[in-house]
């Protein structure tokens, strides 16, 4: 299954200029079988979520969270209470948070805009599931850091998102999974499992 796992709309995200709707009618043009609408430090409400999926029955749609955390944005799904998440978390605090809610963590664009990554997993050992590998927002170098990062790590699962603003770059890279996601339980097990593998859509 084709999840875009990092999704802003300009409902929540002040950055974004992508209705909800319009969100689920690129979803559908990119081909992709599932979304996770991550707003910034803001968690999607249940009947919110509800609205949308009545009008995309065809699509998984699912609530995460990017949380700006002190020293880097982190992805976090399969939470159950967001209020435990605030801005300026540090890193190893919000994955034991996350971990104890049941959920994962998971870095999102490493090493932009000079984010020393590397630094602070050596220093501070935070214990995240996964990072992004490539983002409409992350550049060749970015892609290929991230690449690195892998080799190191491998017990980091790999996502590829679109960290879309936009309409046209919903999709524009996604995870492909090997197994069926049609809960937050089921996304969180494969994230777990490593069962994702980035792709990008076209030369994105």
């Amino acid at each position: 299954m084709k999840f875009d796992l990092h999704l802003h709309t300009s409902r929540h995200s002040p950055d974004s200029v992508t209705d909800p709707f319009e969100l689920l009618d690129a979803a559908r043009a990119a081909g992709l079988d599932g979304v996770v609408i991550t707003e910034h430090d803001y968690w999607w409400p249940d009947d919110e979520l509800a609205e949308l999926r009545a009008a995309a029955p065809d699509l998984v749609i699912l609530a995460g969270v990017e949380v700006a955390a002190r020293g880097g944005d982190v992805l976090c799904y399969g939470i159950t209470d967001p209020f435990a998440l605030p801005r300026g978390m540090a890193w190893p605090e919000l994955c034991r948070e996350v971990h104890r809610q049941g959920g994962v963590a998971v870095a999102a664009h490493p090493n932009r805009w000079g984010q020393p990554f590397e630094k602070i997993l050596r220093e501070q050992r935070p214990e995240l599931d996964g990072i992004e590998v490539m983002s409409n927002n992350m550049d060749p170098d970015l892609r290929y850091r991230a690449a690195e990062l892998l080799a190191k790590h491998p017990h980091f699962a790999q996502l590829g998102n679109s960290d879309s603003h936009a309409p046209e770059t919903v999709g524009c890279c996604y995870t492909e999974f090997d197994c069926a996601i049609r809960t937050a339980a089921d996304l969180v097990a494969a994230i777990r499992g490593r069962r994702g593998t980035a792709r990008a859509n076209g030369p994105a």
